[in-house]
């Protein structure tokens, strides 16, 4: 069977349909990885991985007969592309099987922010709910101007969910679209007019703090920020102390700069709301992403048409 290195976690499903169509290496098994490359980096032809590890470039430049890299998540930062693309091998991602729960997890932390469930909760809980303690009213999560940045696939399910709460939806992104949401070429005008900004663009340079100081003070003390895209487009510092000093309201964050690592004075923050990104954290749809990923890589293997190369790739390669 051909060889299929693997650097990202998996699944046991992923693992047992993989163990039946390659010889699988995985990293996280390997003691000396430098001296193992070196012996078997030229037998693997096939490389399963994440948009977070993507492939190293000592790993990258050990494997001379590479032929496909299959990411198993939609974004593909981590990833170089363009190496890639030079050696002739396409890079494929899992966009769309994901869409809706990276959506719901952003009406999550929605609704989480506007009705302060983290604060209600932890009163429930701590015995002192009828005992003369009370929290402030909430606000409501209807009726809110939702701005939204990167109008993908995700983002365009966000907006569709959130209709359902009569949301008046804004957005911001490299292109006008044709949909029935008001464009702003401007973020920061786009943040002074929402009173929640969710994030749902990816990682790259051209995004990289593009929600800096400037936008997160025209979001304002009232305004909710939301990110479910790529921690790297916030300005984590710029963040931190906005929500300290009051000159943003809150935050809900499911990414972060430096993954798995979340700031100490960010932790200590009442006012935000964090989840260790769980965008796509479910049985179902890790199934899902599981089994494109590996389609992915079968497809390579049986000489058929990738499923879903990235667009890079597909434009480069002619796929």
């Amino acid at each position: 069977m051909p060889s299929l290195l693997i650097i990202c976690s998996i699944t046991d499903v992923m693992r047992q349909r993989l163990s039946d169509a390659f010889d699988l290496h995985e990293t996280a098994q390997i003691e000396d990885m430098a001296g193992w490359l070196t012996s078997h980096g030229p037998e693997i032809e096939f490389v399963l991985t994440d948009g977070h590890l993507g492939v190293p470039q000592p790993i990258l430049d050990a494997l001379p007969n590479l032929q496909i890299i299959s990411s198993y998540g939609v974004g593909y930062d981590a990833i170089d592309v363009d190496a890639a693309t030079r050696r002739g091998i396409p890079v494929c991602h899992t966009p769309g099987v994901l869409t809706d729960e990276v959506a719901t997890t952003a009406v999550m932390l929605y609704l989480a922010l506007w009705r302060n469930l983290e604060a209600q909760s932890s009163l429930a809980r701590s015995g002192r709910w009828g005992n003369g303690h009370a929290l402030p009213l909430s606000r409501t999560a209807d009726g809110r101007v939702v701005g939204i940045l990167g109008l993908g696939r995700i983002g365009q399910a966000i907006a569709k969910k959130l209709e359902a709460f009569g949301a008046t939806i804004l957005y911001h992104g490299r292109t006008k679209k044709d949909v029935p949401y008001r464009f702003h070429s401007d973020l920061s005008e786009m943040a002074r007019a929402c009173d929640t900004l969710i994030c749902a663009a990816p990682g790259d340079a051209s995004t990289r703090h593009l929600i800096d100081a400037k936008v997160i003070e025209a979001l304002g003390p009232e305004g909710y920020l939301i990110n479910v895209g790529r921690g790297s487009t916030v300005d984590e510092d710029a963040l931190i102390t906005a929500l300290a000093d009051g000159t943003l309201g809150g935050a809900g964050l499911d990414v972060f700069e430096n993954e798995p690592h979340i700031p100490e004075a960010l932790r200590a923050l009442s006012n935000v709301i964090l989840t260790p990104h769980i965008g796509s954290a479910t049985v179902e749809t890790r199934r899902a992403m599981g089994d494109l990923a590996i389609d992915n890589l079968l497809a390579q293997r049986d000489g058929a048409a990738l499923l879903t190369p990235v667009p890079e790739s597909k434009a480069a390669l002619g796929l």
